[in-house]
This record gives structure tokens, sequence and C-alpha cells, in this order.
């Protein structure tokens, strides 16, 4: 919601005097509140053994800025940056051992640790090479050729999960895959594009074969860039960097939150700063709460009450 909004609505159920820059100053206190919760975020990220990343424009005032999103299946971090160049990721993941789970966007290629890109992203790039050349038998052939190997994997995926155990069998295939695509010789545009594609990215599409836990997909990124889509409606064009930065603190404890399964708003109403620490004393309340009584009759109640 526009914080005007907001400060209507406030005003009309609770009878108050808001004014919108009122509400402006509420938000800041809390974003300043949480900034360090959103740095600690991203230090738990860096510590793991993967992390999704993804990025996308957001309208200000007067110019067009980036957000960057780092996520993994507990924790969401968003940063605002002017541009989209890869000076910001390189900085927050220094350090970071594990694997980088990207699109095909160049910025990411610069960061110095193991990377799977998304295949899903791929395969829909394929599927538009087709539509777009429906005569093209070679692009055809990399295609099918390319789903046939995926869908193995996928299959191994759905029965044994995200195991290198399971997973490292399909190597060969991999392997066979690029045999089939070296030897071939190739003649239309469009199939010596994909074939250069898949060339230039060989060590980084199949990373996930040496890994367990690590997905071939972004979709824990792009589940949280549809959460920041859900905000951008609202405050796209009217606001500022400050305040679009705010907005990102809090929506950054809000999916983590989210994903912790931590109500937010009884976080924020708790006064904690530790999400983490939140999540685990409201379990611990939970296994320890008595089980409840039996039922007392009628005429039990009215002697507790005095009435016999």
């Amino acid at each position: 919601m526009q914080q005007r909004t907001i400060a209507q609505e406030l005003n009309r159920l609770y009878q108050l005097r808001l004014h919108e820059r009122q509400v402006y100053r509420l938000k800041a206190r809390a974003a300043d509140f949480y900034e360090d919760r959103r740095r600690k975020i991203l230090a738990e990220m860096l510590k793991g053994a993967v992390i999704h990343a993804d990025e996308t424009r957001i309208a200000l005032h007067s110019k067009s800025a980036y957000v960057w999103v780092f996520a993994t299946s507990r924790e969401v971090a968003y940063f605002y940056a002017e541009s989209r160049e890869g000076d910001l990721p390189l900085k927050l993941l220094e350090g970071f051992k594990g694997v980088l789970v990207s699109d095909f966007y160049a910025a990411y290629d610069s960061l110095p640790c193991p990377q799977q890109k998304c295949l899903l992203h791929l395969m829909r790039d394929l599927n538009d090479a087709v539509l777009n050349h429906p005569y093209d038998e070679e692009i055809k052939e990399i295609v099918i050729s390319f789903a046939t190997l995926l869908k193995g994997i996928v299959e191994t995926t759905d029965r044994r999960g995200l195991k290198r155990h399971f997973l490292r069998k399909h190597l060969l295939d991999v392997d066979r895959f690029y045999r089939q695509l070296s030897r071939a010789s190739y003649h239309s545009e469009a199939a010596l594009k994909c074939k250069e594609r898949f060339e230039k990215n060989r060590g980084k599409l199949f990373t996930f074969l040496n890994h367990s836990g690590v997905p071939w997909n972004n979709n824990n990124a792009e589940h949280a860039i549809k959460a920041f889509a859900r905000l951008r409606r609202a405050i796209d064009g009217l606001s500022t960097a400050e305040g679009i930065d705010d907005y990102l603190i809090l929506l950054s404890v809000c999916q983590t939150c989210k994903y912790r399964g931590v109500d937010f708003l009884d976080f924020l109403r708790s006064g904690e700063n530790d999400i983490h620490a939140f999540a685990a004393s409201r379990r611990g309340r939970r296994r320890r709460s008595p089980r409840s009584e039996p039922k007392a009759s009628p005429a039990e109640r009215e002697e507790s009450a005095g009435l016999r």
C-alpha cells in the first residue's frame, strides 16, 4: 500500500490524525532498527552451500535503478543499486565458497565461486528459438537432444532428490551430449549460436551434478523477486533511493520470517531483532505447552464457582 493510503486508512479506522509523512518516519525508524538484521541474514547465507541471485528494475522519481535479491530456502535479502553492473554482487558475496545459482546475466560470471546457471531459463530460450525458427531442423535437433538429457536428470531428482551420489551418473550423459554436439556440422545461424552457448557455459550448466542440495533452477530467487514485484506495483515511480532501501530492509525481514514459518506481525510486535532466535523460542513454547485439561462437567464448574 502507498503511504498516503496507509495514513488514510488508519485515520478512518482509528480516528487518528496521521499525516503520510509520519508513516514515512515510522517506516524509516523500523528500517533503521532492522538494518543490521539484513546484514546478518546475508552473513548466514554466505556460510551456506548455495545462494540464489536475481535482479530487477525499479523506477524512482526521476530515474531507474535496480534491486538485487539473494535467497536460500531459509533467508532472503534485498539490496538497492544504482546500476545493473556486477560490483554489488561481487562486494556482497565476497568470501562465498558455495554454489551460486543465477540466470545467464554476465555480471555473475565475475564471482570466484562455483556457479549453476538456471536450466529453466535455458529451456525457455531454446523453446523460443524453435518457435522463431520453425523450419530449422538443426536447432530442433539440439533442443530435442538437450531436453532428453534434462528429462533423465529431472526424473532422478524426483525419485532421489538433489543428492550427488545419485546425480553423478548423469555426467556420462552430459559428456555424450557434448560429444554429439561437437561432431555435428551446423549451418544455420540459430543452431551455431545455440552450439556456441552450450560450449561457452559447459562448466556452469551441470555443476549441480557434483553437489548435494544444489537445484538446477533459480526458483528461490524468482519467488523472492515476485514478492518485491507486489511491492513495486504500489511504489513504482513514487519513492526515492533512500525510501526504496527502507522498503528492502523490511521486505528482507518479512520474507525471511515467511521462509522460517514466523508470522511477520508477531515478530514486529515482539520487539526482537533475531528471527532465528524468535522462531526457536516459539517452537520451544509450543513443545513445553501443557496438555489441555479435560473439560469440567457443569456440576464441577458450579462447585468451583461457589454456587453449590
